[in-house]
């Protein structure tokens, strides 16, 4: 039996306005003002009341509610939620953007199979996640 490893998270109050090069391995939830870098392994999340200025934002995910300008890359996937916004290119493996968003810029899918547990999901399912990469690739 495995057990389940306690995630560290860090969350940057609403009032909090950070400036510079921020490098982490756990899990962060901005909820104020950022500008600069951010560089992790870790889930990046973006609440609806942050603002981020960045030249690059890498993670492992990015989870976006707020506002974002500048370059996101995330090995895994990047969602735009309902009401976010990013202006700058987005580098991931899998993108969700939700309705009711606004995005300008350009998409890079990095060349990776979907991690999609074959015995876990509804083929269709698969093969949608399937055609959604294939589409972007073109």
């Amino acid at each position: 039996m495995v057990e389940n490893e306690k995630k560290n998270y860090t969350v940057f109050g609403s009032d909090t306005e950070f400036e510079g090069v921020l490098e982490f391995s756990d899990d962060l939830i901005i909820t104020g003002k950022f500008s600069g870098t951010i560089k992790s392994g870790g889930a990046l999340e973006i609440a609806k009341t942050a603002v981020c200025n960045v030249d690059r934002m890498s993670a492992r995910s990015i989870v976006v509610f707020g506002t974002v300008t500048g370059n996101i890359e995330a090995s895994e996937r990047v969602e735009i939620c309902s009401g976010g916004k990013v202006t700058g290119d987005i580098t991931t493996a899998r993108l969700r953007i939700a309705e009711n968003t606004e995005f300008e810029g350009q998409v890079t899918m990095l060349d990776t199979v979907p991690d999609i547990d074959l015995f876990s999901v509804a083929s269709a399912e698969y093969k949608q996640a399937l055609i959604l990469k294939s589409d972007f690739l073109e």
